[in-house]
């Protein structure tokens, strides 16, 4: 299982790691990964290999077979062979800019109270469907709203709690269409806000900024009807 460097520090940028293993649609798998796999609605990181002889593009990180991450080439080539060390460095605007639009919907969650039934996050454009009969009454009012929480600086931390614990806290969970990150035994809540003054808490295996503030300012973009009991809403990053 490859061991996430992201998870324990998202601002990292360059890391070293070791090849151990190939997969049969060459991609690279490390014992140690700076790069996020596809997940959760989240996007792959993209980056860069380095190793002593060589250099390799990654265009995209995935999940493989029992927790291997997968790096994948942006071109076929010749792969690190197993047992190389090599360097990772992460296109950090990419991730940055996940890490903020992540973030923020999770704050957009929180200004619009309702089941979450899907979500998509992209450096340009986001969005989070919501079970929403009725269209939204005022939808600059949600926009301020939504900008008054980043403005707050609010700090974004982590916890761990079991499988069980989440099981016996069903409200914990936001998602109608995306499930925890359960099975290895124990599952990790994002916290944005302290404890005593929480505005937002949900599991969560993606990647955050550590305050709200920098998330910068939002805006929102179309509300559209995706069928009778939902609605999407698009969420934009004003730089």
């Amino acid at each position: 299982m490859s061991d996430p460097v992201f998870l324990k520090d998202a601002y990292s940028t360059d890391a070293t790691g070791t090849v151990v293993a190939h997969t049969d649609q060459g991609g690279v798998v490390l014992n140690r990964s700076l790069f996020y796999p596809t997940g959760g609605g989240q996007p792959g990181d993209k980056g860069q290999l380095v190793w002593s002889g060589g250099e390799m593009d990654i265009a995209t990180t995935v999940k493989g077979d029992a927790g291997d991450i997968v790096l994948v080439p942006s071109e076929a080539s010749v792969l690190p062979a197993i047992g190389t060390e090599v360097t990772q460095r992460l296109d950090w605007n990419l991730r940055q800019r996940h890490m903020r639009m992540h973030t923020a919907l999770h704050l957009l969650s929180v200004v619009i109270p309702l089941p979450v039934t899907g979500g998509q996050i992209g450096a340009e454009k986001s969005r989070l469907d919501f079970a929403m009969e009725e269209p939204l009454e005022d939808k600059q009012a949600v926009e301020d709203a939504l900008n008054a929480l980043i403005a707050r600086d609010l700090e974004i931390t982590e916890r761990w709690i079991t499988d069980a614990e989440l099981d016996a806290n069903p409200g914990l969970v936001k998602t109608m269409s995306v499930q925890p990150p359960k099975g290895a035994g124990r599952v990790r809540l994002v916290r944005i806000g302290t404890e005593d003054d929480q505005v937002d808490l949900q599991p969560c295996g993606g990647t955050h900024v550590a305050r709200s503030l920098e998330i910068g300012q939002v805006r929102l973009g179309k509300v559209e009807k995706k069928g009778r009991m939902n609605r999407r809403v698009a969420l934009h990053l004003v730089d």
